[in-house]
């Protein structure tokens, strides 16, 4: 996780000046790809907290764009419901996704 959020910030770093829509839906296919891997039963906890680092280096990277730029968590948050789709566990638990498959 630590990696991968190292490469989000850096990429964050050099998307900085791209609207914010262009930002908010290159953000959401990373958190998506992320989800549809990590998120099994028993790992919601690292998956929402990736997501919150993510949130916070978007905030970190937009008050960056200018000498005013302070993005306030209010606004901050209004572009977190628009863009970024909430953590939720993709997969179901391996004895579920086995009976499916072999009765």
């Amino acid at each position: 996780m630590t990696a991968k959020l190292k490469t989000v910030k850096a990429e964050l770093t050099r998307r900085r000046h791209l609207p914010v829509p262009e930002q908010g839906k290159w953000l959401a296919s990373v958190v998506r790809g992320h989800e549809a891997y990590y998120a099994v039963p028993g790992n919601s906890k690292a998956v929402k907290a990736f997501r919150r680092h993510v949130i916070r280096h978007w905030r970190h990277a937009l008050g960056r764009r200018s000498q005013k730029g302070r993005v306030t968590w209010e606004r901050m948050l209004r572009y977190v419901d628009r863009y970024l789709p909430p953590t939720r566990t993709r997969h179901p638990w391996p004895d579920k996704r086995f009976a499916a498959r072999y009765s």
